[in-house]
C-alpha cells in the first residue's frame, strides 16, 4: 500500500508526468528498440470487463481469420504504465487504455493515437461509511483507493472536486495507490481505506455487498457519458503496417458486435478468463451503464480539464494528432 503526499507542489500532477518523462527518455536513448516485424503484430490488454471484445477477439482467433499468415502475439500486463513502457521499447504496437493516461502519454511525446473506443462503463466511488454520503462528508483523515497517479479515476474524483470545491487536486494527499482487486479487499474488510473509486466487476461486486454504497459516479464527475477504454496504436505500427491495422479495426468491431448480440454466447467463452462464473459475467456485461462501442466520447471533456488543471501543458490536442480514424469521434 502506497499512501500519496502532497509536497510544495501538487505530488499526484507530478507523478503522473514523471512516470512518462522517465521511461520515455530511457527508450529515446536505446538503440535496441524493436522493429514491426512484417505480419506481426503484439498487443496488450489489461484486466477486467472492460476488456471483454479484446479477450473475445484473442479466443476466437477473429484477427487471424480476417488476415493471412499474420502472427498475433498478446500481452496482460498489470496497468497503463506497463503498457506504455512497452510500447515505448516498441515491443507492444496496440494497447488498451483510458483517456487521460493516453493524453499525459501524448503531451509528453509518445507517438501514439487512438483507433477507435472500446467500452463504456459505470466507475464509482465506493465506501462502507455510512455517515458519508457526498465528497463533503469526507474528511482529511479518510483514505480513498485508486489505481495511481494519473488514472482515469484519479482524474474523475478531481473533476468532482472542482465542481464541488473549486479545488481539483483537494484530495491529492488522502489517495492510497492500489490494484482493483487490492481494494476491493480493504474496502470490504474496512481496513486501511475509507472508499475505493473502481471499475467493472469490482464495482458490480462490491454493490452487491451488504453495506457498500455509492458516493460518486463517473457520470456524475464528467458531466455525462464517456469512452473508458480505448484501443492505441504506435504511429510506427500504423505507418509501417497498413494492411495489418485495418485488419485489426474490422477484428475489433466483429468482436464488438458479437458481444453486443450474443451476450449469452459471449459470456460462456469468458468464463475461462475471469473467475466469475457464466451467469455472472452475462449480468455484468449487460449491467445498465456497460456498452461496448467504438465510439469515442468524452474526449474533448478530458482534455479542457487536464489543460486547465495542468495535468498536461500542450494546448495543441487536435483530433487529427489524437484519433487515426477521427470519423469515430462522437462530439458531445
Amino acid at each position: 500500500m502506497e499512501v500519496c503526499r502532497k509536497g510544495s507542489i501538487n505530488f499526484m500532477k507530478k507523478a503522473a508526468i514523471l512516470l512518462l518523462i522517465i521511461p520515455i527518455s530511457i527508450v529515446i536513448l536505446s538503440s535496441c528498440a524493436r522493429k514491426n516485424s512484417e505480419n506481426t503484430v503484439t498487443i496488450a490488454e489489461q484486466y477486467g470487463l472492460a476488456y471483454a471484445p479484446v479477450q473475445l477477439m484473442k479466443d476466437k482467433n477473429i484477427l487471424e481469420e480476417n488476415i493471412n499468415n499474420i502472427d498475433v502475439k498478446w500481452k496482460k500486463l498489470a496497468n497503463t504504465a506497463a503498457i506504455r513502457e512497452a510500447m515505448l521499447a516498441g515491443e507492444v504496437d496496440i494497447g488498451f487504455m483510458a483517456i487521460p493516461p493516453f493524453l499525459i502519454g501524448r503531451d509528453r511525446g509518445m507517438e501514439w493515437k487512438i483507433i477507435s473506443g472500446l467500452s463504456m462503463s459505470p466507475l464509482g466511488l465506493m465506501t462502507y461509511r455510512k455517515d458519508i454520503k457526498t465528497l463533503a462528508d469526507i474528511s482529511e483523515n479518510d483514505r480513498i483507493a485508486l489505481p495511481q497517479p494519473g488514472s482515469i479515476q484519479h482524474i474523475l474524483l478531481a473533476m468532482a472536486a472542482e465542481k464541488e470545491f473549486g479545488i481539483a487536486d483537494r484530495f491529492d494527499d488522502q489517495l492510497v495507490t492500489m490494484a482493483h482487486p487490492d481494494g476491493m479487499n480493504a474496502l470490504l474488510s474496512r481496513k486501511e481505506i475509507t472508499a475505493h473509486f473502481t471499475s467493472p466487476p469490482y464495482i458490480f461486486k462490491e454493490s452487491e455487498e451488504e453495506g457498500i454504497h455509492q458516493i460518486l459516479s463517473s457520470k456524475e464527475a464528467l458531466g455525462g457519458e464517456f469512452s473508458f477504454i480505448v484501443g492505441v496504436a504506435t504511429e510506427e505500427f500504423y505507418n509501417n503496417q497498413p494492411e495489418i491495422y485495418r485488419a485489426f479495426v474490422e477484428s475489433l468491431q466483429q468482436s464488438i458486435e458479437f458481444i453486443n448480440q450474443n451476450p449469452g454466447e459471449a459470456a460462456g467463452l469468458l468464463t475461462e478468463n475471469y473467475a466469475l462464473s457464466e451467469e455472472e459475467i452475462e449480468k455484468y456485461i449487460t449491467w445498465p451503464g456497460m456498452s461496448y462501442t467504438m465510439e469515442i466520447r468524452g474526449l474533448d471533456q478530458f482534455i479542457n480539464f487536464m489543460q486547465e488543471a495542468e495535468y498536461i501543458d500542450s494546448k495543441n490536442m487536435e483530433l487529427s494528432q489524437l484519433i487515426w480514424e477521427v470519423d469515430l469521434y462522437e462530439k458531445e
